[in-house]
């Protein structure tokens, strides 16, 4: 092996070498002298130096080391399973994800980081954490969303320095699933079978109280999962969606959504891809999209990230089934299509499945 010039003369009078620069250190040295790294840092899963900063990036071949957020899933009781996974192209997973159920009660919140803001994945998982906790607690959609909202704020130092993040929450009751979003995170209803009719009754407006209803007993479930990378270019504007606290009739099927599948949100993004609401310090004044509805017979709510959507046009939905494999299959579908966002998906059984 090669040794460089700095490296000999460290071997020659006892001492290592600053693993990003070379520079001869000694013992006791708490920073290298030439390039400021700080000795005794965590060693590269890649290249294998010394050279990993608090940021988690290697400061030698500059990977962003993995972490166990790369990959993690979720089973609840009542079969309802959620998974996230980094991908192929992103050094880490900016998705969130929590699947929480107590009595009748099961809520779902899927958040991914915005790429081009500061710590996406540290906003992803505070919101994630701050909302389901507030959900499961019986709080409204409109509490839970500003709860999540408070928490990503208090991340940012100034609003140069503003980490983001896209939310959509759903709680699933007695039948009826509420939802909940801001950006470009999405939910749709996968039906068990052949429809009659629309797929889902519109609800009425929202009753004053708790949209999922109060808990019934204690959470079960784990909230876990981490946070991903965004639109290029940096979000812009501000929601555009129907008044906080309306609940409307279900959407149309759209010519983007894939066969077998029904889009329950909208995003709120631009045709370049921007999106218009997230969470964070400089969301300005953004207000959830809220709905509720009732599904005319048995299936599966999906709650998803970009990760996943980007590669659903055209390509047909599983049949409903055991939440945890059709979880699996699409999570490989996305990785097979090529992987290049964070994958996050969350799956609710509602009725008697095949």
């Amino acid at each position: 092996m090669a040794v460089t010039a700095p490296e000999a003369r460290a071997a020659d009078a006892g001492a290592g070498a600053c693993p990003v620069c070379g520079t001869p250190v000694y013992e006791g040295y708490a920073y290298c002298e030439k390039c400021g790294h700080t000795l005794g840092s965590p060693t590269c899963t890649s290249c294998g130096a010394a050279a990993v900063d608090s940021e988690g990036y290697c400061e030698r071949c500059g990977l962003r080391q993995p972490t166990g957020r790369d990959h993690a899933e979720i089973v609840l009781e009542g079969g309802a399973a959620a998974v996230t996974d980094r991908g192929l192209r992103r050094s880490r997973n900016e998705d969130a994800v929590a699947l929480l159920a107590a009595g009748r009660s099961t809520v779902a919140v899927v958040c991914d980081g915005v790429g081009s803001s500061p710590r996406a994945d540290e906003a992803s998982a505070v919101a994630v954490e701050a909302a389901s906790a507030a959900l499961i607690r019986g709080l409204s959609h409109e509490e839970a969303f500003e709860l999540a909202g408070r928490a990503v704020t208090k991340l940012a130092t100034s609003v140069h320095d503003a980490p983001a993040s896209t939310y959509v929450a759903a709680v699933v009751r007695d039948g009826r699933i509420s939802l909940a979003w801001a950006g470009d995170t999405r939910a749709y209803w996968l039906p068990a079978g052949p429809l009659d009719g629309p797929p889902t009754r519109p609800v009425g407006r929202l009753a004053d109280g708790p949209v999922g209803g109060p808990a019934d007993g204690p959470p079960s479930g784990l909230t876990d999962g981490p946070p991903s990378g965004l639109t290029d270019g940096p979000p812009s504007g501000l929601a555009d969606g129907p008044p906080s606290g309306l609940a409307t009739g279900p959407l149309d099927a759209r010519p983007d959504v894939p066969p077998g599948g029904f889009m329950l949100t909208t995003d709120d993004a631009i045709e370049t891809g921007e999106i218009t609401a997230w969470l964070g310090a400089d969301a300005g004044d953004v207000r959830p999209h809220v709905r509720v509805f009732e599904p005319q017979g048995p299936g599966l709510l999906l709650v998803c990230s970009d990760g996943l959507w980007r590669y659903l046009d055209g390509h047909p939905l599983p049949a409903p089934g055991e939440p945890q494999a059709l979880a699996r299959e699409l999570l490989r579908h996305a990785l097979d299509s090529g992987g290049q966002d964070n994958i996050t998906i969350a799956l609710i059984p509602l009725g008697e499945l095949p």
